[in-house]
């Protein structure tokens, strides 16, 4: 067993718990389709963070020439993953109402959570793209401004509707961008 066969195993267990947590969130969902009132931009949350786990997964194949893996390395790698499911359990409720889960409500009961944790996501990955991939301040002009809007609607506590929808539908636009023009093939 290769350095980064050994590490991925328990960051890809965590991704998987992530992806756990948010196909068995839509499960009950489904399970519960009479009982709960959808949320369309919560439903785009859900997307955009699973395919946030899914990225991350297929990223970290990037490091398998890493040849030796020192503990603050793999520490700071595995952050991002176990942020990555916070996130994912930050979106679904831990109970289910009986007289039904209205999503509207439970989204603004908890975006503040959602949007502090995104944020740390996105200090994680400002900082792996300066210390990692020698990224310059200028280069991650995107992600810092990113950084900043998501704080500042979490601290403000920005509650209106329509900036919460413009957020979530500029986000999944980009993410879906930026996966288009990555290279999706693993080669040795």
């Amino acid at each position: 067993m290769t350095p980064f066969e050994y590490v991925t195993v328990l960051i890809s267990i965590i991704l998987g718990l992530g992806i756990t947590q948010i196909v068995s969130g839509i499960a009950d969902m489904v399970q519960r389709w009479q009982e709960v009132k959808l949320y369309w931009p919560h439903l785009l949350w859900i997307v955009f963070v699973f395919f946030l786990h899914i990225q991350e997964w297929w990223v970290l194949y990037e490091m398998r020439s890493v040849s030796t893996w020192m503990l603050p390395t793999f520490l700071f790698t595995i952050l991002y993953p176990i942020n990555l499911f916070i996130l994912a359990r930050i979106l679904f409720p831990t109970t289910y109402m009986d007289s039904g889960t209205d999503f509207k409500s439970f989204y603004f009961d908890n975006f503040r959570k959602f949007f502090v944790w995104a944020a740390i996501l996105v200090a994680l990955s400002i900082a792996d793209n300066l210390f990692v991939n020698d990224y310059t301040w200028k280069d991650q002009i995107v992600q810092l401004l990113l950084l900043f809007v998501i704080l500042f609607i979490a601290f403000k506590n920005f509650r209106q509707e329509w900036l919460h929808k413009v957020v979530v539908l500029v986000l999944t636009v980009l993410l879906f961008a930026v996966l288009s023009l990555v290279e999706w093939a693993i080669k040795n």
